[in-house]
């Protein structure tokens, strides 16, 4: 490796490689606390780093795994100890505003909540959100066509992309940096990126839609006794309060138990509920868009689609009903536990949730799987915990995914296929779908040193 050391060195400079024993300190990603193992981590700070870098690996056959905040959840990103880590920690910021049309010329190793931040303080919004903001990157996002809270109304990132820039596997630099919402001019070369987990190239900068910042804001907690009054529920909320309603996110009564009580969040409403809902709506008129939201939720207390609710009167506890959806770790008593992440249509979610559960139940005694999710855009996360000891990760999938295919459904729906659900593939995909995958890969990346055996397998 000292020979390829010295052509990095040459190409990012000396401080900008960092060796196997120097990345050791380093967890090999947020769910997996163990040291950082890789012939050596690379910190590129321009596109023309990440040029360099790629054709040096493409021309001697060496394996690139690229990494931005490491939340990935399906082990796309850990690297091995044949593999060269791509780090893209260096290439962080907000390059350019335009507030007139609406948006952001942002670097792919800058977080989203610095993305998020910044444009406020230029009465701007980017909507995209979840819960490691503070982690996750702009480059990751894309990767993987992050989703979500607000798909609802904004749409996945694919939506929220205008252009982008990425560079290939033998170091060409493919900048399609559109500004534009209209642009028929020939195929979309950025789609071909969005979603890929960094298999067909790495993503160096975008062109991020942004909008005006909302005037207002509503959130509150709701507590439902069935899946019926949940669906109606959403129904009359998408009704009345028009193109508001941003997020809409189901609890099932496990989940909300495991997470709060003795040694967890505060519940702001009683635990033994079947379903709890946390939503928000986004307007332009503060004191009419407030009247009406507390008319709708009155209006449902009266019709008794929802038993109780909460408003919070403050930031703080709307960070917190908020901290109760997105905070999850209380749940997280004993490993190992597996997270899931499926989509489905919405009028199968109570049918497939009873399935996936009673399949825990017959497979462990004392095993727990709770569920939520974005139901609005059809989306359910699970936590499997066997509550024994051993690796069941291949018995729990058979429990979430097994039934899953009967309703058309996909095994991912916002965090990609990485290395964790490669045999799960065809549940989701026909033949021809993935024979048109792997021909793409092969087209770009034929020396298959980007991300190799993810999402496709070897």
């Amino acid at each position: 490796m000292s020979g390829s050391s010295a052509t990095l060195n040459k190409i990012v400079g000396d401080r900008g490689v960092l060796d196997t024993k120097s990345i050791a300190n380093r967890a090999t990603s947020f769910w997996n606390p163990a040291p950082m193992q890789a012939k050596a981590l690379v910190r590129p700070a321009t596109s023309e780093d990440v040029s360099g870098i790629l054709r040096h690996c493409n021309s001697s056959g060496q394996s690139v795994i690229t990494q931005g905040g490491l939340t990935n959840c399906v082990s796309a990103v850990e690297p091995g100890l044949d593999d060269i880590v791509l780090s893209t920690e260096k290439m962080t910021g907000v390059i350019e505003i335009d507030k007139v049309g609406g948006t952001a010329i942002v670097e792919a190793g800058t977080v989203l909540q610095t993305v998020q931040e910044t444009v406020a303080k230029e009465g701007m919004y980017f909507p995209l959100d979840l819960g490691a903001r503070g982690s996750c990157t702009i480059g990751g996002n894309i990767a993987t066509n992050a989703g979500g809270i607000n798909v609802l109304r904004y749409g996945m990132m694919r939506n929220l992309v205008l252009g982008l820039e990425a560079v290939m596997a033998d170091g060409t630099v493919m900048t399609s940096m559109n500004r534009m919402l209209k642009n028929n001019a020939g195929y979309d070369m950025k789609q071909l990126f969005i979603g890929s987990e960094g298999t067909l190239g790495v993503v160096t900068r975008a062109v991020l839609r942004l909008f005006p910042r909302p005037a207002s804001r509503q959130d509150a907690l709701v507590a439902m006794t069935g899946i019926e009054d949940v669906i109606r529920f959403l129904g009359k909320l998408q009704h009345e309060l028009a193109g508001n309603l941003s997020a809409f996110e189901i609890m099932w009564g496990a989940y909300y138990r495991a997470v709060t009580g003795e040694n967890g969040h505060r519940p702001p409403l009683p635990r033994d509920y079947p379903f709890y809902v946390v939503f928000q709506a986004e307007g332009s008129d503060p004191d009419a868009d407030d009247a009406r939201f507390e008319r709708v939720l009155g209006d449902a207390l009266e019709e008794g689609l929802i038993a109780d609710a909460v408003l919070p009167k403050s930031a703080a506890e709307t960070r917190a009903i908020w901290e109760i959806r997105e905070n999850f770790e209380p749940a997280l008593v004993k490993p190992p536990f597996y997270l899931y992440d499926v989509s489905l249509p919405i009028r199968d979610m109570a049918a497939y949730v009873a399935s996936v559960e009673e399949n825990v139940r017959k497979r462990w005694s004392d095993g727990r799987c709770v569920a939520l999710g974005h139901m609005a855009d059809g989306n359910l996360h699970f936590f499997v915990a066997p509550m024994e000891d051993g690796d069941f990760h291949m018995a729990s999938d058979e429990c979430v995914y097994g039934p899953l295919q009967q309703y058309g459904g996909s095994v991912s729906a916002e965090h990609g296929i990485g290395l964790e659900k490669i045999c799960w593939l065809p549940h989701s995909k026909s033949t021809a779908e993935i024979q048109l995958m792997r021909t793409l890969k092969k087209s770009l990346d034929p020396n298959n040193i980007l991300n190799p055996g993810r999402v496709l397998g070897p």
